[in-house]
């Protein structure tokens, strides 16, 4: 079988999946199961100036009879005297030595009480740091976690001071509340942080109540924006990943990422742009710790299927086929085949095409059916009736190059080459 083990920083865990710092990591009965259930590390809930939560503090965002799709938050850090989340995670290094154990900070901001934090934390025998710079909610007006992260300046000093005094691995969380991650990857780099972790929470609304009128999580009539994760993030904290992967300053650290991962399939993907290890919350908190069997088999499985031995012969691998729009081929051309065996005649992508797109699907009416074919001449390709079509493989996209050469849209300019004659 594969080895699923990681070595992050000196931070070894015997799988590449980490509870991220949320509810999941907020105490030692939470943390003991998830190592007895077979996690391979957590990030400890943030720790900070203790402060008090409100109710309620979730809402979330169904889709086509999936529940939680979007998970929404507005839950602060540890709302726990920070003496007891400090014996507890002691206690959990001593019981599972083997486990990463990173701790999330969010001090106040200055330089000695960082220094403090950290001194207090390094005694519990922590294996790594997490900065949180990623608060989208509840902290900012302290000038703490989205504040920091959204300022590369404040950024690079916090971790100017934390470099400063820590003697373990330090672990920068990226807020994706910018425009872009890079300015404050690069300022966090170049501040000295050991690694990257990312994205954290997209600020949010997930609706409004059409009753009360107020939108969720509902707190006594009022609402707050809060911190959206789960699945429909996923998207975006890939572009992000990659982004942080790419650059030639912030690829020279590991990165641990964050947002949206819910299978095997989902670590595989970041993994393939760039994580080493991957850190999951929305999804324990919707199916339970018992996920990580089916995460690691799953895993397991498609690297040894793929001929990887390791994790890390396939961190990456995908990073290189992300380019610019001006890169792709424009000789490379594909149109949709019907497979007429499989169809099930629901016309969804005769729809969705004569509707929407190019007008590339004829339609014969029929008894007892109507049936569908492409219009080869007319279809661009775009791949819009293969994504709507409910039958897998029923629909495929054939190659059909326009010429044999690679040849980009800058080429294509220069040689004043036709456009489309509509």
């Amino acid at each position: 079988m594969a080895d699923l083990s990681t070595n992050f920083l000196g931070i070894k865990s015997p799988n590449p999946y980490w509870l991220a710092s949320a509810p999941p990591t907020d105490k030692k009965y939470n943390v003991l199961r998830a190592f007895e259930a077979g996690w391979g590390g957590v990030v400890w809930k943030t720790l900070g100036s203790q402060v008090k939560n409100v109710s309620s503090r979730y809402s979330a965002v169904d889709f086509n009879g999936t529940k939680m799709m979007g998970f929404n938050n507005i839950e602060l850090i540890s709302d726990r005297p920070l003496d007891i989340n400090l014996r507890e995670i002691a206690e959990c290094v001593r019981l599972f030595p083997d486990r990463a154990m990173v701790v999330s900070l969010m001090a106040d901001n200055s330089r000695e009480k960082w220094h403090e934090l950290i001194a207090q934390v390094e005694d519990t025998g922590a294996h790594g740091l997490e900065l949180n710079f990623g608060c989208p909610h509840g902290m900012t007006e302290r000038g703490m976690g989205a504040a920091v992260g959204q300022d590369p300046e404040i950024a690079k000093m916090v971790v100017e001071w934390v470099m400063e005094k820590a003697t373990i691995p330090v672990i920068t969380k990226l807020t994706p509340n910018v425009h872009s991650v890079v300015p404050t990857g690069h300022a966090s780099v170049e501040g000295g942080t050991n690694a990257l972790s990312l994205i954290n929470t997209i600020q949010s609304v997930t609706g409004v109540d059409l009753d009360t009128f107020v939108p969720n999580p509902y707190v006594a009539g009022k609402s707050v924006y809060g911190g959206y994760c789960g699945p429909a993030v996923k998207p975006v904290a890939l572009k992000m990943l990659t982004t942080i992967a790419q650059d030639p300053v912030t690829s020279q650290v590991p990165i641990s990422g964050i947002g949206g991962v819910s299978t095997w399939k989902d670590a595989a993907e970041f993994m393939l742009l760039g994580a080493t290890s991957v850190q999951v919350c929305t999804a324990v908190m919707k199916h339970g710790f018992r996920i990580i069997e089916d995460m690691c088999d799953g895993l397991n499985n498609w690297m040894d299927e793929k001929g990887f031995k390791t994790i890390y012969d396939f961190i990456g691998k995908s990073v290189p086929t992300i380019t610019h729009w001006e890169d792709l081929d424009i000789n490379y051309h594909i149109v949709a085949n019907i497979n007429q065996d499989k169809c099930i005649h629901c016309g969804l992508c005769y729809i969705a095409c004569e509707d929407t797109s190019h007008q590339a699907i004829n339609l014969t009416y029929g008894k007892p059916f109507n049936t569908y074919s492409i219009k080869e001449e007319e279809c661009v390709g775009c791949n819009l009736c293969k994504l709507v079509c409910p039958v897998d493989d029923c629909i495929t996209m054939v190659e059909q190059r326009k010429g044999d050469e690679y040849l980009n849209w800058k080429e294509f300019q220069r040689r004043g080459l036709p456009l489309n004659d509509h």
